[in-house]
C-alpha cells in the first residue's frame, strides 16, 4: 500500500496564497487531516478520532491567533498551546510539521525510535508539556501562566481538555485554585466530541450541565462549535481582549471530524453502539476510504479557490538515512547459526483476554465478585464480564482515585471488588489510596494492565515501569504476572479462591511474541516458578510473556555458542519462596534477572535481598537487565534494542558477564 503525504512546501504554497482566511485554514485543516491519517496508518497505531475532532482549534490557533510564527518557540513572551488530554497529538504534530516547526525526518516516524512519541514529550520541537496522563493539564497551564505573571513576561496560555478526562478530579481542584490565585491570561478548551474510548461521555460518566458546573468556579465560559472558525475566533478574540478573566471554551466538535464514517454519531449507530476510530490505525480498506474522502474534498476546494494542485509524495521516499540504519542495526545476532531462531511465530494469544474470560467465569460462582472499570472496558477485556454480569460491574469512568476508595467501600461490606486500570495510572496516581484501603485489612484485586515496556509506542506516559516498586513497599500485597493464558487462569484463580492478601495481577496489554510453553503438569504454587528451558552455565529469571520470550531468545542463540542458559518463569514479583530460589540456583556461579521494569525495585531487588539473607552470594555473580532511566518510545524491536534487552543483545550482555 502506497503512502502519500503532503509536506511542508505545498502548505507554503497555501499559507502565501491571496485567499479568504477561513477558505484558506479549512483547506489546511484537511491536509492536516490527511497528513495525520498518513502518519497514523504507518505507524501502526495512534489515535485519529480526537486528532481530527481538535483539527480547526489547532489550526486556528498555531496559523492565527498564537504569536509563535513572530517570536519563535524558545521566546519567553510567546504564547503557549498543549493539550492535556494528549491524545489528539498526531493532529497537532501535523500542524506543527506545516509550519516548519517539526522536522520531516522526524514526523514521518511516529512512534518510532528517534521519531515523535505517541503522547506529547517536550523532546519534539514545538510540544509544551508532556501529557497523556489525564488531568493535569489546567493545574500546569495556570503553573505556566503564574510564571509569566511572576516573571513579567507576555504571552497567553491556552490549553485543551478532553470531555472524558473531566472525570479526574484534579481538573476541578484546577478550577476552583484558578480563580483563587488570581491566574491572568489562562484559556481552557476542552475538546467536547462527547464520545471517551468507545462509548458516549454521557455513558460512561455523565459530565451533565457543564457550563452551570465551571461557572460556579468563577471562570467565564463560552460555548461554540469547535468546527467552526469564525465561532472559534471569536471566543479566543474575547478571551485575548480580557486577560484578567479565565476563560473556558466549552468547544462542541464531531469526533472523527472530516471522514463521514468516522464521525460521531454515524460512527457508532454503525457498530453497534461503540466508538471504533478512538484509538488504533485504520485497516486498509477503511484508510483508502477515508484518505479518498479527504482528497477529494481537499481537491474539490483547489478547484473552487483556482490555485495550484496539492501534490503528494509517498511516505517512503522521506525515510531517513537515520531510519534506515536503524532497522538495519537492530538485532544483530551474534552468530550466523543464530539467524534461523528470528522464525519463531508470534502468537495471537492476549495474556488481558484470558483475564477478562477467567473473571466472566469466576462471575458464575461468586456474587460477591465486583469488578470496577476506569473506561477501559474494551482495552483490559472486561466486556466479558460487564455483559455476562452487568449487576456485578461498575464503571467509574476516568477516576482511577475515586474508583480505588470505592472499592475499599465495597470490601469494607464484605465483598471482592477487582480493580482495573492500566498500570502506570493505577499504582501511581491511586496508589495512597491503595494503601489507605491496605490499612484496613480488607481484600481487594488490582488488575495492573498495560504493565512493563511494551507497547512503547504511546511513550513514557503509557509505559508503566515503576508500579512493582510502587506496591512492594506496602504490607499484605502479593504482586504476580502470568506468562500465559493457562497459568492467568491459575493467577485469577489463586487470587479470587486461595489468596488471604491483597492482589496485584499485572499484565501486559499487547499480543504475546510467542505462547509461553508451560509442562503438562505445571501447577501454580505460591512463592515458586517453572524451569521453562534447561542450562548449566548461567540461570535467568524472568516473567511475562515479553521479557520470556525475549530470555528464551537469548537461550536459544548462546546455545548456537554451545552456551547453557536456564530460563526460569518466576511469577511471584515480592513474594519468592526462599528455600525453592536457593535451590533452584545452587549449581550456578552466575545468575541473572531480566526485568519488564525499572532495574530498581523490581523482582530482582527481591531476590537479591534473599541471597543477602541467606549469605548466598558467596563468590556467586548477580545481575539484573531492565530499563535504566526514563523508557524509550518506538516500535518493540527499537524499543528493547534501545534498552540493550533484545533477545540477540541479551545474549552478548550474558556471554560478558558470565
Amino acid at each position: 500500500m502506497n503512502l502519500q503525504l503532503i509536506r511542508k512546501n505545498e502548505f507554503d504554497k497555501i499559507n502565501r496564497s491571496e485567499i479568504e482566511t477561513y477558505k484558506k485554514l479549512s483547506l489546511i485543516s484537511d491536509m492536516c487531516r490527511l497528513n495525520t491519517l498518513t502518519i497514523v496508518k504507518n505507524a501502526g497505531s495512534g489515535h485519529l478520532g480526537s486528532s481530527l475532532s481538535s483539527m480547526d482549534i489547532f489550526v486556528w490557533l498555531y496559523y492565527k491567533q498564537m504569536n509563535l510564527s513572530k517570536l519563535g518557540i524558545s521566546h519567553p513572551d510567546r504564547d503557549i498551546f498543549f493539550s492535556s488530554k494528549g491524545h489528539d497529538v498526531p493532529g497537532l504534530y501535523s500542524v506543527l510539521y506545516s509550519l516548519g516547526i517539526i522536522p520531516e525526518e522526524r514526523y514521518v516516524r511516529l512512534r518510532r525510535l528517534n521519531g515523535i512519541d505517541g503522547h506529547p514529550d517536550i523532546r519534539v520541537p514545538g510540544i509544551e508539556a508532556n501529557s497523556g496522563s489525564l488531568g493535569m493539564g489546567i493545574s500546569k497551564a495556570k503553573g505556566m501562566a503564574w510564571a509569566k505573571q511572576y516573571k513579567g513576561y507576555n504571552g497567553h496560555v491556552f490549553v485543551m481538555t478532553g470531555d472524558g478526562e473531566f472525570q479526574e478530579g484534579q481538573n476541578f481542584e484546577a478550577l476552583q485554585s484558578t480563580i483563587h490565585q488570581k491566574i491572568k491570561k489562562i484559556t481552557v478548551i476542552m475538546d467536547h466530541n462527547k464520545v471517551q474510548s468507545d462509548k458516549a461521555v454521557n455513558e460512561i460518566l455523565d459530565l451533565a450541565d457543564l457550563e452551570i458546573k465551571i461557572s460556579a468556579f468563577g471562570w467565564t465560559v463560552l460555548r461554540i462549535d469547535g468546527n467552526d472558525f469564525p465561532q472559534i475566533a471569536e471566543a479566543l478574540q474575547f478571551a485575548i481582549e480580557h486577560p484578567e478573566l479565565p476563560v473556558f471554551i466549552i468547544a462542541d466538535t464531531l469526533k472523527g471530524k472530516g471522514v463521514s464514517f468516522m464521525e460521531h454519531p454515524n460512527a457508532m449507530q454503525k457498530n453497534n453502539g461503540l466508538y471504533p476510530w478512538h484509538a488504533g490505525a485504520p485497516d486498509n480498506q477503511s484508510f483508502e476510504l477515508a484518505f479518498k474522502e479527504i482528497y477529494l474534498r481537499i481537491q474539490e476546494k483547489i478547484r473552487e479557490l483556482n490555485i495550484a494542485p496539492v501534490e503528494l509524495t509517498d511516505i517512503k521516499e522521506l525515510l531517513s538515512k537515520e531510519e534506515k540504519n536503524i532497522l538495519n542495526a537492530l538485532g544483530e545476532p551474534i552468530s550466523q547459526a543464530a539467524v534461523d531462531l528470528h522464525k519463531v511465530s508470534f502468537s495471537n494469544e492476549y495474556i488481558v483476554e484470558a483475564y477478562g474470560k477467567a473473571l466472566q467465569q469466576a462471575g458464575e460462582f461468586h456474587p460477591e465478585l465486583i469488578v470496577l472499570d476506569a473506561d477501559l472496558s474494551s482495552d483490559c477485556r472486561l466486556r466479558f464480564f460487564e455483559n455476562s454480569h452487568p449487576e456485578q460491574f461498575i464503571e467509574n469512568g476516568i477516576a482511577e482515585q475515586d474508583m480505588v476508595s470505592m472499592a475499599g467501600g465495597l470490601a469494607r461490606q464484605g465483598l471482592l471488588p477487582v480493580v482495573n486500570s492500566f498500570a502506570s495510572f493505577l499504582a501511581s496516581r491511586a496508589n495512597e489510596q491503595i494503601y489507605n484501603n491496605a490499612t484496613e485489612k480488607s481484600r481487594i484485586i488490582y488488575g495492573f494492565h498495560y504493565a512493563g515496556l511494551i507497547p512503547a509506542g504511546p511513550g513514557k506516559s503509557h509505559q508503566s515501569i515503576r508500579d512493582i516498586s510502587l506496591i512492594k513497599a506496602l504490607p499484605n500485597f502479593e504482586i504476580i504476572q502470568p506468562c500465559n493464558a493457562r497459568e492467568t487462569a491459575s493467577v485469577v484463580d489463586y487470587c479470587i479462591n486461595h489468596s488471604k492478601q491483597n492482589c496485584v495481577i499485572r499484565m501486559n496489554i499487547s499480543p504475546s511474541p510467542r505462547t509461553i510453553e508451560l509442562p503438562d503438569n505445571y501447577t501454580l504454587t505460591k512463592g515458586e516458578g517453572i524451569i521453562l528451558r534447561e542450562g548449566s552455565d548461567a540461570v535467568l529469571f524472568a516473567y511475562g510473556p515479553v521479557m520470556l520470550h525475549e530470555a528464551l531468545l537469548a537461550s536459544e542463540i548462546l546455545e548456537c555458542e554451545n552456551f547453557g542458559l536456564k530460563i526460569v518463569n518466576l511469577p511471584w514479583l515480592n513474594c519468592t519462596s526462599a528455600e525453592w530460589f536457593l535451590h533452584t540456583i545452587q549449581a550456578y556461579r552466575s545468575i541473572f534477572v531480566l526485568e519488564d521494569h525499572s532495574t530498581t525495585g523490581g523482582l530482582g531487588e527481591s531476590l537479591l535481598t534473599i541471597l543477602a539473607k541467606y549469605n548466598a552470594l558467596e563468590t556467586r555473580s548477580f545481575k539484573i537487565f531492565g530499563i535504566d532511566g526514563y523508557p524509550e518510545c518506538g516500535t518493540p524491536a527499537e524499543v528493547l534494542n534501545y534498552h540493550r534487552i533484545k533477545g540477540e543483545i541479551l545474549a552478548t550482555r550474558i556471554q560478558h558477564n558470565n
